[in-house]
């Protein structure tokens, strides 16, 4: 099957050169970029309007760094839990930590979805041991759901939040799961990579509900239906392309995390960087922890 690829050109938004980039947000309240380098700890925030980046270094693997009612503090997932990070002192107040978590397990990848609670991934740093799994925090209740996995990343969630994805990426696996009252059923395979397609990892949602799977090792992202078909493939042009969210004025700039993990500068002098492709589609906008009525913020 041929699968229709898009016709914009990636462009480098930041050269940030991350080690393992990941987890980028856009915060339409004041039109700024959020994401992590898990592997060279570090928050980067970057207003595209003003062209001003900045990196706030940490002492600790970080796996997101997400939307919190005060733009100085986000919700951060460190090796050890989640926790409140105040980014103009780096003051860290330690919140939730998932169990079991075993010494060799960190936290991964995040989103809040649009009931206001974090559901967020958990795995084996060392990529091997299927010891991580999936949880939801509403600020007070953790709930585990998914099963486990060596490698986990999303949740995401549909715009109506019924629905979460999640992938198994060592495995090479896209699941559904069906959300009621907060509680996830049992997840069914929507997307299985072939050989030639890379890892799934990161993923987003559009405003239709459709999914975008970056291809870790498959220098690409690809938008699927929610029945999980194929429908456009827009090329990146480095290989270990790990996470995208819309962001723009109107939610249509589809920004790429990348990797320069074990990738030789001289043959891919862009690894690492993060893109932005032009598209046609308009995104979600990215949800801040708590915001739902009666959920409780981080911290109160």
């Amino acid at each position: 099957m041929s699968i229709p690829v898009h016709g914009g050109e990636p462009r480098v938004a930041v050269p940030c050169r991350c080690t393992l980039g990941e987890e980028v947000t856009w915060d339409a309240r004041s039109d700024h970029l959020i994401w992590v380098d898990i592997e060279d700890p570090a928050v980067w925030r970057h207003h595209p309007g003003r062209s001003e980046t900045e990196r706030f270094a940490v002492g600790e693997k970080i796996s997101f760094a997400l939307l919190t009612s005060d733009p100085d503090v986000v919700l951060a997932g460190f090796t050890s839990g989640v926790e409140r990070l105040r980014l103009s002192d780096g003051h860290r107040e330690p919140l939730v930590k998932p169990e079991p978590h075993p010494p060799g397990n960190r936290l991964n990848s995040g989103q809040v979805g649009p009931d206001g609670a974090l559901y967020f991934g958990t795995m084996d740093d060392g990529e091997s041991g299927t010891t991580g799994g999936f949880f939801r925090w509403d600020g007070s209740d953790l709930r585990s759901f998914g099963g486990q996995a060596a490698v986990t990343n999303g949740p995401v969630l549909s715009p109506d939040g019924a629905t979460a994805y999640t992938a198994d990426t060592a495995n090479g696996v896209v699941r559904s799961h069906v959300i009621r009252d907060g509680f996830s059923g049992e997840p069914r395979p929507l997307i299985v990579f072939p050989r030639n397609w890379g890892k799934p990892d990161g993923l987003t949602v559009d405003a239709e509900g459709h999914l975008w799977v970056c291809h870790y090792g498959g220098a690409r992202v690809t938008r699927f239906t929610p029945e999980g078909a194929p429908e456009l493939v827009v090329p990146m042009p480095t290989d270990l392309v790990t996470k995208c969210a819309f962001g723009g004025a109107d939610l249509t700039d589809l920004y790429v995390t990348t990797a320069l993990r074990a990738r030789d500068p001289a043959t891919d002098p862009v690894a690492g960087h993060l893109f932005v492709v032009e598209t046609a589609v308009r995104g979600l906008a990215a949800q801040v922890f708590g915001s739902r009525e009666g959920l409780i913020e981080a911290g109160e």
